[in-house]
Protein backbone atom coordinates (compact mmCIF):
# COMPACT_ATOMS: atom_id res chain seq x y z
CA UNK A 1 0.00 0.00 0.00
CA UNK A 2 1.26 3.22 -0.73
CA UNK A 3 1.81 6.65 1.52
CA UNK A 4 -1.31 8.26 2.60
CA UNK A 5 -1.45 11.58 3.41
CA UNK A 6 -2.49 12.75 6.66
CA UNK A 7 -4.91 14.73 5.78
CA UNK A 8 -6.97 12.08 4.16
CA UNK A 9 -5.95 9.22 5.87
CA UNK A 10 -5.88 10.74 9.27
CA UNK A 11 -4.37 7.72 10.93
CA UNK A 12 -4.32 8.78 14.74
CA UNK A 13 -7.57 9.73 15.00
CA UNK A 14 -9.04 6.58 13.06
CA UNK A 15 -7.21 4.36 15.22
CA UNK A 16 -7.88 6.02 18.75
CA UNK A 17 -11.50 7.96 18.03
CA UNK A 18 -13.58 4.98 19.31
CA UNK A 19 -11.28 4.11 22.26
CA UNK A 20 -12.26 7.95 23.36
CA UNK A 21 -15.90 6.96 23.56
CA UNK A 22 -15.36 4.45 26.36
CA UNK A 23 -17.23 5.40 29.52
CA UNK A 24 -19.60 8.30 27.48
CA UNK A 25 -23.06 7.60 27.30
CA UNK A 26 -24.49 7.76 23.42
CA UNK A 27 -26.05 10.97 21.83
CA UNK A 28 -29.41 9.79 22.47
CA UNK A 29 -29.15 9.38 26.17
CA UNK A 30 -27.96 12.62 27.01
CA UNK A 31 -30.84 14.89 28.08
CA UNK A 32 -30.29 19.07 29.15
CA UNK A 33 -31.59 19.30 33.14
CA UNK A 34 -32.94 15.69 33.00
CA UNK A 35 -35.94 16.08 35.44
CA UNK A 36 -34.91 13.11 38.34
CA UNK A 37 -37.39 10.24 39.08
CA UNK A 38 -39.72 12.14 41.14
CA UNK A 39 -39.81 15.05 39.43
CA UNK A 40 -40.07 13.38 36.30
CA UNK A 41 -43.42 11.46 37.63
CA UNK A 42 -44.64 15.02 38.82
CA UNK A 43 -44.28 16.75 35.32
CA UNK A 44 -46.51 13.50 33.92
CA UNK A 45 -49.07 13.93 36.42
CA UNK A 46 -49.18 17.63 35.40
CA UNK A 47 -49.67 17.06 31.74
CA UNK A 48 -52.74 15.23 32.44
CA UNK A 49 -53.80 17.82 34.95
CA UNK A 50 -53.29 16.32 38.71
CA UNK A 51 -51.65 18.73 40.58
CA UNK A 52 -51.16 16.51 43.84
CA UNK A 53 -48.04 15.06 43.19
CA UNK A 54 -46.61 18.68 42.64
CA UNK A 55 -47.77 19.68 45.74
CA UNK A 56 -46.44 16.78 47.47
CA UNK A 57 -43.26 16.72 46.10
CA UNK A 58 -42.40 20.71 46.32
CA UNK A 59 -43.75 20.02 50.34
CA UNK A 60 -41.40 17.66 50.88
CA UNK A 61 -38.27 19.90 50.15
CA UNK A 62 -39.92 22.47 52.04
CA UNK A 63 -39.58 20.38 54.76
CA UNK A 64 -36.47 18.79 54.06
CA UNK A 65 -35.28 21.72 54.16
CA UNK A 66 -33.29 20.80 50.39
CA UNK A 67 -33.23 24.15 48.91
CA UNK A 68 -31.05 23.17 46.10
CA UNK A 69 -33.47 20.35 44.92
CA UNK A 70 -36.10 22.88 45.63
CA UNK A 71 -35.55 25.60 43.16
CA UNK A 72 -34.30 22.89 40.84
CA UNK A 73 -37.82 21.26 41.22
CA UNK A 74 -39.88 25.05 41.27
CA UNK A 75 -38.12 25.81 37.94
CA UNK A 76 -39.16 22.68 36.15
CA UNK A 77 -42.84 22.99 37.40
CA UNK A 78 -42.91 26.77 36.01
CA UNK A 79 -41.63 25.60 33.04
CA UNK A 80 -43.89 23.73 32.18
CA UNK A 81 -46.88 25.50 33.52
CA UNK A 82 -45.82 28.51 30.85
CA UNK A 83 -47.59 26.18 28.27
CA UNK A 84 -49.88 23.79 30.23
CA UNK A 85 -51.29 25.95 33.08
CA UNK A 86 -54.92 24.35 33.85
CA UNK A 87 -52.94 21.88 36.74
CA UNK A 88 -51.91 25.08 38.44
CA UNK A 89 -54.61 26.47 38.05
CA UNK A 90 -56.31 23.88 39.68
CA UNK A 91 -53.76 23.78 42.43
CA UNK A 92 -54.52 27.91 43.20
CA UNK A 93 -58.52 26.87 43.49
CA UNK A 94 -57.92 24.19 46.08
CA UNK A 95 -54.62 25.80 48.03
CA UNK A 96 -54.49 29.67 47.57
CA UNK A 97 -52.05 30.30 50.58
CA UNK A 98 -49.75 26.89 49.70
CA UNK A 99 -46.42 28.06 49.70
CA UNK A 100 -45.35 26.02 47.83
CA UNK A 101 -47.35 26.89 45.08
CA UNK A 102 -46.45 30.62 45.40
CA UNK A 103 -42.83 29.60 44.87
CA UNK A 104 -43.78 28.01 41.65
CA UNK A 105 -46.01 30.74 40.86
CA UNK A 106 -43.42 33.90 41.33
CA UNK A 107 -40.52 31.25 38.95
CA UNK A 108 -43.26 30.88 36.32
CA UNK A 109 -43.74 34.97 36.72
CA UNK A 110 -40.38 35.76 35.19
CA UNK A 111 -40.50 33.14 32.73
CA UNK A 112 -43.45 34.73 30.93
CA UNK A 113 -41.89 37.82 31.28
CA UNK A 114 -38.69 36.69 29.02
CA UNK A 115 -41.12 34.44 26.73
CA UNK A 116 -42.61 38.26 25.76
CA UNK A 117 -39.08 39.70 25.67
CA UNK A 118 -37.56 36.51 23.63
CA UNK A 119 -34.41 35.36 24.18
CA UNK A 120 -33.23 37.97 21.03
CA UNK A 121 -30.89 41.08 21.22
CA UNK A 122 -32.12 44.12 22.39
CA UNK A 123 -31.69 45.96 18.69
CA UNK A 124 -34.38 43.18 17.40
CA UNK A 125 -36.71 43.45 20.49
CA UNK A 126 -39.37 45.85 19.60
CA UNK A 127 -40.57 48.82 21.75
CA UNK A 128 -44.13 46.86 22.08
CA UNK A 129 -42.61 44.06 23.62
CA UNK A 130 -40.37 46.07 26.15
CA UNK A 131 -43.40 47.52 27.70
CA UNK A 132 -44.97 44.32 27.66
CA UNK A 133 -41.50 42.92 29.12
CA UNK A 134 -41.08 45.19 32.21
CA UNK A 135 -45.40 45.72 32.51
CA UNK A 136 -45.08 41.81 33.22
CA UNK A 137 -42.80 42.04 35.53
CA UNK A 138 -44.17 45.12 37.61
CA UNK A 139 -47.10 43.11 37.90
CA UNK A 140 -45.34 39.86 39.33
CA UNK A 141 -43.98 42.09 42.11
CA UNK A 142 -46.21 40.92 44.73
CA UNK A 143 -46.32 36.98 43.71
CA UNK A 144 -42.65 37.14 44.01
CA UNK A 145 -43.37 39.32 47.52
CA UNK A 146 -45.67 36.61 48.60
CA UNK A 147 -43.77 33.47 48.02
CA UNK A 148 -41.08 35.25 49.78
CA UNK A 149 -43.31 36.33 52.85
CA UNK A 150 -44.85 32.59 52.90
CA UNK A 151 -41.41 30.61 52.84
CA UNK A 152 -39.16 32.30 55.49
CA UNK A 153 -36.16 30.29 55.59
CA UNK A 154 -36.42 29.45 51.88
CA UNK A 155 -33.52 30.91 49.89
CA UNK A 156 -35.44 30.05 46.68
CA UNK A 157 -37.73 33.14 46.92
CA UNK A 158 -34.48 35.22 46.73
CA UNK A 159 -32.74 33.97 44.03
CA UNK A 160 -35.96 34.43 42.01
CA UNK A 161 -35.89 38.34 43.04
CA UNK A 162 -32.75 38.77 41.83
CA UNK A 163 -33.97 37.98 38.89
CA UNK A 164 -36.45 40.50 38.68
CA UNK A 165 -34.17 42.81 39.74
CA UNK A 166 -31.70 41.87 37.00
CA UNK A 167 -35.15 42.59 34.21
CA UNK A 168 -36.33 45.58 36.06
CA UNK A 169 -32.94 47.43 36.22
CA UNK A 170 -33.47 47.61 40.06
CA UNK A 171 -31.14 49.61 41.82
CA UNK A 172 -27.83 47.76 43.41
CA UNK A 173 -29.50 48.46 47.03
CA UNK A 174 -32.46 46.31 45.84
CA UNK A 175 -29.93 43.37 44.75
CA UNK A 176 -27.54 43.93 47.91
CA UNK A 177 -30.65 43.08 50.12
CA UNK A 178 -32.02 40.55 48.18
CA UNK A 179 -28.57 38.45 48.20
CA UNK A 180 -28.29 39.25 51.98
CA UNK A 181 -31.78 37.36 52.68
CA UNK A 182 -31.10 34.78 50.40
CA UNK A 183 -27.65 34.13 52.31
CA UNK A 184 -29.77 34.26 55.71
CA UNK A 185 -31.79 31.57 54.25
CA UNK A 186 -28.94 29.45 53.32
CA UNK A 187 -25.62 30.96 53.00
CA UNK A 188 -24.13 28.20 50.89
CA UNK A 189 -27.72 27.53 48.13
CA UNK A 190 -25.92 27.44 44.78
CA UNK A 191 -28.59 28.37 42.36
CA UNK A 192 -29.18 32.56 44.79
CA UNK A 193 -24.79 32.60 44.07
CA UNK A 194 -24.91 31.55 40.76
CA UNK A 195 -27.88 34.07 39.66
CA UNK A 196 -26.03 37.08 41.49
CA UNK A 197 -22.64 35.77 39.78
CA UNK A 198 -24.81 36.27 36.88
CA UNK A 199 -25.98 40.23 38.19
CA UNK A 200 -22.23 40.98 39.21
CA UNK A 201 -21.11 40.29 35.50
CA UNK A 202 -19.86 43.22 33.70
CA UNK A 203 -22.20 43.39 31.11
CA UNK A 204 -25.24 43.35 33.60
CA UNK A 205 -24.25 45.40 36.34
CA UNK A 206 -21.41 44.82 37.64
CA UNK A 207 -17.25 44.33 36.91
CA UNK A 208 -15.04 41.51 36.27
CA UNK A 209 -12.64 42.11 39.20
CA UNK A 210 -16.17 42.40 41.73
CA UNK A 211 -17.46 38.76 39.66
CA UNK A 212 -14.56 37.22 40.71
CA UNK A 213 -14.05 38.54 44.19
CA UNK A 214 -18.05 37.38 44.51
CA UNK A 215 -17.40 33.64 43.23
CA UNK A 216 -14.23 32.78 44.71
CA UNK A 217 -15.12 34.44 48.52
CA UNK A 218 -18.48 32.53 48.65
CA UNK A 219 -16.42 29.53 47.91
CA UNK A 220 -14.05 29.75 49.62
CA UNK A 221 -16.57 29.98 52.57
CA UNK A 222 -18.80 26.74 51.88
CA UNK A 223 -18.25 23.24 53.20
CA UNK A 224 -15.50 21.29 52.07
CA UNK A 225 -16.95 19.58 49.46
CA UNK A 226 -20.06 21.51 48.66
CA UNK A 227 -21.33 21.89 44.90
CA UNK A 228 -20.72 26.01 45.78
CA UNK A 229 -17.18 25.77 45.51
CA UNK A 230 -17.24 25.63 41.93
CA UNK A 231 -19.14 28.77 41.81
CA UNK A 232 -15.56 30.46 40.35
CA UNK A 233 -16.23 28.20 37.26
CA UNK A 234 -19.86 30.09 36.72
CA UNK A 235 -17.37 33.36 36.61
CA UNK A 236 -15.42 32.00 34.36
CA UNK A 237 -17.79 31.70 31.74
CA UNK A 238 -19.08 34.73 31.84
CA UNK A 239 -15.57 36.22 31.43
CA UNK A 240 -15.35 34.24 28.43
CA UNK A 241 -17.92 35.61 26.65
CA UNK A 242 -16.00 38.87 26.48
CA UNK A 243 -12.32 37.97 26.18
CA UNK A 244 -10.20 34.93 24.61
CA UNK A 245 -8.71 32.68 25.93
CA UNK A 246 -4.78 32.50 26.83
CA UNK A 247 -1.75 35.10 28.01
CA UNK A 248 -2.54 38.75 27.43
CA UNK A 249 -5.96 38.52 26.42
CA UNK A 250 -7.99 40.55 29.08
CA UNK A 251 -7.98 42.55 32.01
CA UNK A 252 -8.10 39.27 34.19
CA UNK A 253 -4.35 37.50 34.63
CA UNK A 254 -4.31 34.57 32.64
CA UNK A 255 -3.06 32.40 35.74
CA UNK A 256 -5.94 32.99 37.92
CA UNK A 257 -7.97 31.28 35.30
CA UNK A 258 -5.92 28.17 34.96
CA UNK A 259 -6.03 28.31 39.20
CA UNK A 260 -9.63 28.43 39.11
CA UNK A 261 -9.64 25.86 36.26
CA UNK A 262 -7.24 23.52 38.24
CA UNK A 263 -9.45 23.89 41.35
CA UNK A 264 -12.49 22.78 39.55
CA UNK A 265 -10.54 19.60 38.84
CA UNK A 266 -10.11 19.02 42.19
CA UNK A 267 -13.10 19.78 43.70
CA UNK A 268 -14.42 17.51 40.67
CA UNK A 269 -12.06 14.48 41.83
CA UNK A 270 -14.30 14.76 45.41
CA UNK A 271 -18.00 13.69 43.79
CA UNK A 272 -18.48 10.17 42.25
CA UNK A 273 -19.08 9.29 38.10
CA UNK A 274 -23.03 11.08 37.39
CA UNK A 275 -23.62 12.74 40.86
CA UNK A 276 -26.36 15.42 39.81
CA UNK A 277 -24.83 17.78 42.67
CA UNK A 278 -21.58 17.70 41.04
CA UNK A 279 -23.22 18.16 37.10
CA UNK A 280 -23.76 21.83 37.57
CA UNK A 281 -20.01 23.14 38.13
CA UNK A 282 -18.68 20.12 35.85
CA UNK A 283 -20.85 21.23 32.46
CA UNK A 284 -18.98 24.73 32.98
CA UNK A 285 -15.27 23.28 34.11
CA UNK A 286 -16.12 21.07 30.80
CA UNK A 287 -15.80 24.01 28.62
CA UNK A 288 -13.32 25.91 30.96
CA UNK A 289 -10.79 23.29 29.91
CA UNK A 290 -12.05 23.29 26.28
CA UNK A 291 -10.93 26.98 25.95
CA UNK A 292 -7.92 26.08 27.85
CA UNK A 293 -6.53 23.43 25.19
CA UNK A 294 -6.59 21.07 28.13
CA UNK A 295 -9.00 18.71 25.95
CA UNK A 296 -7.98 15.02 27.62
CA UNK A 297 -8.89 16.96 30.54
CA UNK A 298 -11.91 17.84 29.02
CA UNK A 299 -12.79 13.99 28.02
CA UNK A 300 -12.50 12.66 31.67
CA UNK A 301 -15.02 15.50 32.77
CA UNK A 302 -17.54 14.63 29.90
CA UNK A 303 -16.97 10.97 31.47
CA UNK A 304 -17.89 12.04 34.95
CA UNK A 305 -20.61 14.43 34.18
CA UNK A 306 -21.92 11.29 31.42
CA UNK A 307 -25.68 12.27 30.90
CA UNK A 308 -26.46 15.28 32.68
CA UNK A 309 -25.82 17.88 30.39
CA UNK A 310 -27.13 21.92 31.63
CA UNK A 311 -28.78 24.36 29.81
CA UNK A 312 -25.69 26.57 31.18
CA UNK A 313 -23.07 26.95 30.27
CA UNK A 314 -24.01 25.32 26.53
CA UNK A 315 -26.86 27.79 25.86
CA UNK A 316 -24.63 31.11 25.59
CA UNK A 317 -23.12 29.60 22.65
CA UNK A 318 -26.54 28.07 20.74
CA UNK A 319 -28.59 25.14 21.60
CA UNK A 320 -27.34 23.75 24.64
CA UNK A 321 -27.86 20.01 23.65
CA UNK A 322 -26.34 20.80 20.29
CA UNK A 323 -23.46 22.39 21.55
CA UNK A 324 -23.01 19.85 24.34
CA UNK A 325 -23.00 17.05 21.94
CA UNK A 326 -20.61 19.21 19.69
CA UNK A 327 -18.04 20.12 21.96
CA UNK A 328 -17.64 16.51 23.26
CA UNK A 329 -16.81 14.97 19.78
CA UNK A 330 -14.64 17.83 19.48
CA UNK A 331 -13.05 17.04 21.96
CA UNK A 332 -12.78 13.23 21.41
CA UNK A 333 -11.25 13.89 17.99
CA UNK A 334 -8.75 16.74 19.72
CA UNK A 335 -7.65 13.21 21.86
CA UNK A 336 -7.75 11.03 19.64
CA UNK A 337 -5.22 12.97 17.15
CA UNK A 338 -2.66 13.22 20.25
CA UNK A 339 -2.58 9.92 21.07
CA UNK A 340 0.43 7.97 19.82
CA UNK A 341 -0.59 5.57 17.01
CA UNK A 342 1.45 2.38 18.48
CA UNK A 343 1.18 1.98 22.17
CA UNK A 344 0.30 5.29 23.89
CA UNK A 345 -2.99 5.89 25.74
CA UNK A 346 -2.12 9.88 26.24
CA UNK A 347 -2.44 12.34 24.02
CA UNK A 348 0.85 13.24 21.50
CA UNK A 349 2.34 16.64 23.31
CA UNK A 350 1.09 19.38 20.84
CA UNK A 351 1.85 20.96 17.80
CA UNK A 352 4.32 23.55 18.84
CA UNK A 353 5.65 22.32 21.85
CA UNK A 354 9.11 21.45 22.17
CA UNK A 355 8.44 17.54 22.67
CA UNK A 356 6.07 17.91 19.63
CA UNK A 357 8.71 19.54 17.04
CA UNK A 358 9.69 17.43 14.20
CA UNK A 359 12.82 16.71 13.92
CA UNK A 360 15.60 18.84 11.19
CA UNK A 361 15.16 15.30 8.83
CA UNK A 362 11.34 15.23 9.18
CA UNK A 363 10.94 18.50 8.71
CA UNK A 364 13.22 18.72 4.80
CA UNK A 365 11.39 15.22 4.18
CA UNK A 366 8.22 16.66 4.72
CA UNK A 367 5.00 17.13 2.22
CA UNK A 368 3.95 20.44 1.33
CA UNK A 369 0.15 20.42 2.11
CA UNK A 370 -2.28 22.80 -0.36
CA UNK A 371 -5.44 22.95 -0.40
CA UNK A 372 -8.56 24.79 -1.50
CA UNK A 373 -12.76 23.99 -1.62
CA UNK A 374 -15.42 24.90 -3.58
CA UNK A 375 -18.95 25.63 -1.64
CA UNK A 376 -21.90 25.19 -3.53
CA UNK A 377 -23.64 28.58 -1.60
CA UNK A 378 -23.13 32.20 -2.71
CA UNK A 379 -19.96 33.93 -1.25
CA UNK A 380 -22.18 35.74 1.63
CA UNK A 381 -23.55 32.32 3.38
CA UNK A 382 -19.92 30.67 2.98
CA UNK A 383 -18.78 33.93 5.02
CA UNK A 384 -21.56 33.27 7.54
CA UNK A 385 -20.51 29.99 7.93
CA UNK A 386 -17.14 29.71 8.00
CA UNK A 387 -16.99 32.07 10.94
CA UNK A 388 -17.71 29.00 13.15
CA UNK A 389 -14.28 27.57 12.29
CA UNK A 390 -12.34 29.77 14.43
CA UNK A 391 -10.03 30.03 11.27
CA UNK A 392 -8.66 32.79 9.29
CA UNK A 393 -9.69 31.71 5.82
CA UNK A 394 -9.78 33.64 2.09
CA UNK A 395 -13.02 33.34 0.29
CA UNK A 396 -13.21 33.96 -3.63
CA UNK A 397 -16.78 34.06 -5.96
CA UNK A 398 -16.77 30.89 -8.49
CA UNK A 399 -18.69 30.76 -11.68
CA UNK A 400 -22.02 28.89 -11.09
CA UNK A 401 -22.98 31.10 -7.31
CA UNK A 402 -20.33 28.96 -5.71
CA UNK A 403 -17.48 29.82 -3.64
CA UNK A 404 -13.55 28.66 -3.60
CA UNK A 405 -12.30 28.43 0.04
CA UNK A 406 -8.73 28.33 1.45
CA UNK A 407 -6.73 28.74 4.55
CA UNK A 408 -5.02 31.94 4.57
CA UNK A 409 -1.51 32.83 6.59
CA UNK A 410 -2.73 33.64 10.31
CA UNK A 411 -1.71 36.57 12.04
CA UNK A 412 -1.74 34.72 15.02
CA UNK A 413 2.54 34.54 16.01
CA UNK A 414 4.25 31.28 15.95
CA UNK A 415 4.06 28.71 19.07
CA UNK A 416 0.93 30.92 20.54
CA UNK A 417 -1.27 28.64 22.18
CA UNK A 418 -4.16 26.93 20.21
CA UNK A 419 -7.40 28.34 21.50
CA UNK A 420 -10.88 25.97 21.91
CA UNK A 421 -11.38 26.18 17.97
CA UNK A 422 -8.00 24.89 17.14
CA UNK A 423 -8.76 22.48 19.79
CA UNK A 424 -12.30 21.37 18.52
CA UNK A 425 -10.93 21.28 14.54
CA UNK A 426 -7.55 19.69 15.46
CA UNK A 427 -5.48 18.42 12.82
CA UNK A 428 -6.80 17.57 9.46
CA UNK A 429 -6.61 20.82 7.39
CA UNK A 430 -9.24 22.38 5.13
CA UNK A 431 -11.13 18.89 5.03
CA UNK A 432 -11.62 18.97 8.49
CA UNK A 433 -13.06 22.64 8.53
CA UNK A 434 -15.33 21.77 5.55
CA UNK A 435 -16.87 19.50 7.87
CA UNK A 436 -17.58 21.76 10.38
CA UNK A 437 -18.41 24.83 8.25
CA UNK A 438 -21.21 22.90 6.34
CA UNK A 439 -23.19 21.28 9.20
CA UNK A 440 -26.55 21.53 9.22
CA UNK A 441 -26.46 23.02 5.50
CA UNK A 442 -27.60 21.35 1.95
CA UNK A 443 -25.04 22.78 -0.42
CA UNK A 444 -22.01 20.28 -0.69
CA UNK A 445 -18.03 21.13 -0.71
CA UNK A 446 -15.76 19.44 -2.57
CA UNK A 447 -12.11 20.11 -1.41
CA UNK A 448 -8.88 19.47 -3.10
CA UNK A 449 -5.67 18.22 -1.54
CA UNK A 450 -2.15 18.31 -2.80
CA UNK A 451 0.01 17.33 -0.57
CA UNK A 452 3.39 16.06 -1.98
CA UNK A 453 2.84 13.93 -5.47
CA UNK A 454 -0.60 12.79 -4.55
CA UNK A 455 -3.83 14.89 -4.92
CA UNK A 456 -6.93 13.58 -3.25
CA UNK A 457 -10.88 14.79 -3.35
CA UNK A 458 -13.29 14.81 -0.61
CA UNK A 459 -16.90 15.57 -0.70
CA UNK A 460 -18.11 16.74 2.56
CA UNK A 461 -21.86 17.16 3.22
CA UNK A 462 -23.94 18.37 6.34
CA UNK A 463 -20.32 17.94 8.28
CA UNK A 464 -19.98 14.21 7.28
CA UNK A 465 -17.86 13.33 4.92
CA UNK A 466 -19.27 11.27 2.15
CA UNK A 467 -16.66 9.95 -0.23
CA UNK A 468 -12.61 10.70 -0.41
CA UNK A 469 -10.58 9.60 -3.37
CA UNK A 470 -6.74 10.02 -4.36
CA UNK A 471 -4.99 10.32 -7.16
CA UNK A 472 -1.57 8.43 -6.13
CA UNK A 473 1.70 9.06 -7.86
CA UNK A 474 1.83 5.28 -7.86
CA UNK A 475 -0.21 4.40 -10.65
CA UNK A 476 -0.62 0.43 -8.53
CA UNK A 477 -2.82 2.15 -6.17
CA UNK A 478 -5.59 2.97 -8.88
CA UNK A 479 -9.18 2.02 -7.56
CA UNK A 480 -10.96 -0.86 -8.94
CA UNK A 481 -13.38 0.03 -11.79
CA UNK A 482 -16.50 -1.05 -9.25
CA UNK A 483 -14.53 1.23 -6.41
CA UNK A 484 -14.49 4.03 -8.69
CA UNK A 485 -17.89 3.41 -10.14
CA UNK A 486 -18.86 3.46 -6.52
CA UNK A 487 -17.43 6.73 -5.62
CA UNK A 488 -18.74 8.65 -8.90
CA UNK A 489 -21.94 7.67 -8.29
CA UNK A 490 -21.74 9.36 -4.70
CA UNK A 491 -20.23 12.72 -6.06
CA UNK A 492 -22.40 13.15 -9.04
CA UNK A 493 -25.68 12.68 -6.97
CA UNK A 494 -24.27 15.31 -4.94
CA UNK A 495 -24.22 17.91 -8.20
CA UNK A 496 -27.65 16.43 -9.77
CA UNK A 497 -25.47 14.31 -12.57
CA UNK A 498 -27.09 11.45 -13.63
CA UNK A 499 -24.07 9.84 -15.95
CA UNK A 500 -20.88 8.68 -13.25
CA UNK A 501 -19.33 7.30 -16.54
CA UNK A 502 -17.49 10.39 -17.64
CA UNK A 503 -16.26 10.84 -13.51
CA UNK A 504 -15.42 6.89 -13.11
CA UNK A 505 -13.23 7.36 -15.92
CA UNK A 506 -11.25 10.40 -14.68
CA UNK A 507 -10.80 8.63 -11.17
CA UNK A 508 -9.14 5.77 -12.13
CA UNK A 509 -6.79 8.15 -14.39
CA UNK A 510 -3.25 7.24 -14.03
CA UNK A 511 -1.60 10.05 -15.66
CA UNK A 512 -1.21 13.60 -14.39
CA UNK A 513 -3.12 14.18 -11.11
CA UNK A 514 -3.58 17.63 -11.32
CA UNK A 515 -5.00 17.14 -15.01
CA UNK A 516 -7.36 14.54 -13.45
CA UNK A 517 -8.45 16.65 -10.79
CA UNK A 518 -9.31 19.39 -13.33
CA UNK A 519 -11.45 16.83 -15.55
CA UNK A 520 -13.09 15.61 -12.42
CA UNK A 521 -14.65 19.36 -11.51
CA UNK A 522 -15.28 19.58 -15.68
CA UNK A 523 -17.04 16.42 -15.87
CA UNK A 524 -19.47 17.83 -12.45
CA UNK A 525 -20.20 20.93 -14.28
CA UNK A 526 -18.20 22.98 -11.71
CA UNK A 527 -15.86 25.79 -12.51
CA UNK A 528 -12.15 24.92 -12.30
CA UNK A 529 -9.46 24.83 -9.50
CA UNK A 530 -7.68 28.18 -9.12
CA UNK A 531 -5.14 27.94 -12.07
CA UNK A 532 -2.17 28.44 -9.15
CA UNK A 533 -3.84 25.71 -7.26
CA UNK A 534 -0.43 22.69 -6.80
CA UNK A 535 1.82 25.48 -7.49
CA UNK A 536 1.56 27.55 -4.36
CA UNK A 537 -0.18 28.18 -1.60
CA UNK A 538 -2.65 30.30 -1.09
CA UNK A 539 -4.04 30.44 -4.62
CA UNK A 540 -6.97 32.52 -4.49
CA UNK A 541 -4.97 35.38 -2.72
CA UNK A 542 -4.59 36.98 -6.19
CA UNK A 543 -8.04 36.31 -7.40
CA UNK A 544 -10.68 38.70 -8.29
CA UNK A 545 -13.29 39.63 -5.56
CA UNK A 546 -11.87 37.22 -2.83
CA UNK A 547 -12.04 38.17 0.91
CA UNK A 548 -10.37 37.62 3.72
CA UNK A 549 -12.35 35.85 6.93
CA UNK A 550 -9.96 37.09 10.13
CA UNK A 551 -10.41 33.89 12.34
CA UNK A 552 -12.76 34.92 15.52
CA UNK A 553 -12.99 33.37 19.10
CA UNK A 554 -15.74 31.22 20.03
CA UNK A 555 -18.11 33.22 21.37
CA UNK A 556 -17.54 36.07 19.15
CA UNK A 557 -17.47 34.12 16.02
CA UNK A 558 -21.18 32.53 17.12
CA UNK A 559 -22.85 35.73 18.34
CA UNK A 560 -21.78 37.25 14.23
CA UNK A 561 -22.72 33.80 13.03
CA UNK A 562 -26.04 34.18 14.75
CA UNK A 563 -26.61 38.03 13.69
CA UNK A 564 -26.42 37.18 10.13
CA UNK A 565 -28.90 34.00 9.82
CA UNK A 566 -31.30 36.23 8.37
CA UNK A 567 -30.36 38.93 11.50
CA UNK A 568 -33.65 37.77 13.08
CA UNK A 569 -34.92 38.64 16.38
CA UNK A 570 -34.76 34.74 17.24
CA UNK A 571 -31.35 34.05 17.00
CA UNK A 572 -30.25 36.67 19.20
CA UNK A 573 -28.86 36.65 23.06
CA UNK A 574 -30.25 34.07 25.41
CA UNK A 575 -31.86 35.20 28.89
CA UNK A 576 -28.71 35.19 31.29
CA UNK A 577 -31.28 33.51 33.72
CA UNK A 578 -30.05 29.70 33.70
Amino acid sequence: MGKLPGVFSMPRMLRHFAATGEGLPPDGAVEVDAPDSALRAALSAARSGVWEPAAELMARTRTARNWDRRGQYSAGLAELALHHIGWLEAWQQERPEDPDLALVAAELEIDRAWEIRTAARARHVTREQFQAFHAVLRDAEPVLRTAADLNPGDPVPWRILIAHAMGVSAPRAVFDAYLDRGREADPHHVGLHARAVQYLAQKWYGSHAEMFEFAESAAAAAPEGSPLRGLPLHAVTEYALEHEAGIGKGPVAWSRIEQLVDAGLSLSAGFEPDDRRAAGFRNHLALALIRSGREAEALEVFRLIGTDARAFPWAYLGDPREIFLLMRQGVRVGVARRTPYFGGSGPAPAAGSPSGAATTGDAATAPVSMAVALAGAPLRDIRTAVLLTGTTMRLAPARGGGTFVEIASSADPPGRRKGMRQTLLGEGGLPRLAGTFSRGEKWPVLVAVKEGADYTLHLYRDGRLVVAHAWWADPAEMPTQEEAAKRATAIAAAYGVADHRPLTAVLRGTDDPRHHLAEAFAALGLPSPPAAFGHRPEPLAEVPGAQLVERRSVFRAIRESLASESDGASNGELPPLS
